[in-house]
């Protein structure tokens, strides 16, 4: 199947090399990968076949909203767009009319996998009509790692909506392992921790890809020294928690991951303070910021 994909980043590269190795003509645009087969929106739209099929994989808000606009001007009745990058949920209603106006399909798509998704496949949550999911289902097949990897989750919006529900969770689980990690440091019983989490991968409740990142890069630097205590977050966390509030849903340990988030981010000195505010608040151990930037980087 022919597609062209839009961002050429450490996961829409990926993809497209998935996607090539799997029988895949790929044709890819990205104003500053030397890998690009196209110099321009136009170029690309140009070299594919109809009816098409484009992929975007960038940056949410003002970038995609820009790409989209260009794309239903340069598109045609019957092709069809995959919005496969963080945008927020609420956006897709908004660029699914604007595009239907134009004739042309819109799926949202989240996707999960990392970096290392080229070689593990990726999990794949989609929303959109089923005309133009099915006129995709090729290439979402090709990216996940088997059938149970791909859900097509309900109407526009479904897709970033399970997506963004998917990272508020993981923002709770790193927080977890972060805590945890603190806490085996900070007691006198345990001389080797990183040990005592790398037995946890082997049939415990806890193992998860989280904690193989965690104990790697406890591997690869003891201690976590040389990473930054700062953990940033992309969105979806914030969106998690801000629909929790909207929907009446008692959300407590992924709103207190966020906020550790937004703790970590203060000088030292506040730092502390705001630290010691949320263990008075939420009880048990504050996060370890470091640990959850492991996780989270690793």
């Amino acid at each position: 199947m022919q597609v062209g994909i839009v961002g050429l980043g450490r996961m829409g590269g990926n993809m497209a090399a998935r996607w090539r190795d799997r029988g895949h003509e790929v044709l890819g645009y990205s104003r500053t990968s030397p890998d690009r087969d196209a110099s321009s929106l136009e170029e690309l739209v140009g070299k594919l076949a109809g009816p098409r099929v484009v992929w975007l994989m960038l940056p949410s808000g003002e970038p995609t909203r820009q790409a989209l606009r260009q794309l239903a001007e340069l598109l045609s009745p019957g092709d069809v767009i995959v919005e496969g990058g963080n945008s927020r949920f609420s956006d897709d209603t908004e660029h699914a009319l604007m595009l239907a106006g134009h004739g042309i399909g819109y799926v949202d798509c989240g996707v999960s996998g990392g970096v290392w998704g080229r070689e593990n496949g990726y999990a794949v949550m989609c929303g959109g009509q089923d005309e133009h999911v099915q006129r995709v289902w090729p290439l979402l097949e090709s990216l996940a790692p088997d059938k149970d990897g791909l859900c097509h989750a309900g109407p526009v919006g479904a897709g970033h909506y399970s997506k963004m529900v998917h990272n508020g969770i993981e923002y709770g689980m790193m927080q977890a392992l972060a805590e945890g990690y603190e806490l085996l440091e900070a007691g006198e019983y345990v001389p080797d921790v990183p040990k005592v989490l790398a037995s946890w991968r082997h049939g415990t409740v806890v193992r998860s890809w989280l904690l193989d990142l965690l104990v790697r890069a406890l591997e690869e630097d003891p201690g976590l020294a040389a990473l930054s205590g700062r953990v940033d977050d992309s969105g979806e966390g914030r969106w998690t928690v801000e629909e929790a509030v909207r929907l009446s849903v008692s959300a407590p340990a992924m709103t207190a991951a966020l906020f550790a988030r937004f703790a970590s981010r203060k000088p030292d000195a506040d730092q502390l303070k705001a630290l010691a505010a949320m263990r008075q608040q939420f009880g048990g151990h504050a996060v370890h910021a470091t640990a959850a930037g492991a996780a989270e980087q690793g």
